[in-house]
């Protein structure tokens, strides 16, 4: 685990060893930390898609989505096979309804980018395992901008946050990451 300028990260992921044929990026740590704005960098840079993991969970549903997307996207693709997975239907903002489907066609390289995607399930299947950091008052503050017209917004983040840290207080995610990026000097627009 070290800290690296972003050139550096993008050229020791390129480097890595695919797991049975892909290279899968993992791309983690908390909302609102600057997840996006870093795998949208490395996306350009490796040309590799990118798969969401906002596209599964839901405000009631903090780390249970976990086995959906197993089962329709890390498992394909360490097959060889195209990820098909039901997404995560955000017109219903406070609930958890599922909408519709999305194919991801195998690639050598696909950046997954979202909270716990490098959780101890993913030990030995990932190629790569960025941890991405910032204070957590710059990470609410951005996620209260990203999220400004939805009522109830600063208890929804303020629950989500407790409920991340303990999660990866458990789970040892950020001791097990290749890198850590802290982006509390980033500039991001909202929705990054």
């Amino acid at each position: 685990m070290t800290h690296r300028p972003l050139d550096t990260i993008i050229a020791d992921a390129a480097r890595r060893a695919p797991v049975d044929g892909i290279r899968v990026i993992g791309v983690d740590g908390p909302s609102g930390s600057g997840k996006s704005f870093l795998a949208a960098r490395l996306s350009a840079a490796l040309t590799a898609p990118i798969i969401e993991i906002d596209d599964f969970v839901s405000w009631d549903c903090f780390a249970g989505w976990w086995p959906r997307f197993d089962s329709q996207v890390l498992t394909p693709l360490l097959s060889a096979q195209d990820a098909h997975y039901q997404v995560r239907d955000w017109s219903d903002w406070y609930g958890s309804s599922l909408g519709g489907w999305k194919t991801q066609p195998w690639s050598p390289t696909v950046i997954v980018e979202g909270v716990t995607c490098t959780r101890r399930e993913t030990v030995g299947r990932l190629a790569y395992a960025i941890w991405v950091e910032a204070p957590a008052e710059l990470r609410l503050a951005r996620g209260l901008a990203r999220d400004s017209t939805h009522d109830g917004k600063a208890e929804l983040w303020e629950r989500w946050m407790r409920e991340e840290d303990e999660f990866f207080a458990a789970d040892g995610t950020r001791d097990r990451a290749d890198v850590i990026v802290d982006t509390s000097a980033f500039t991001m627009t909202a929705g990054t």
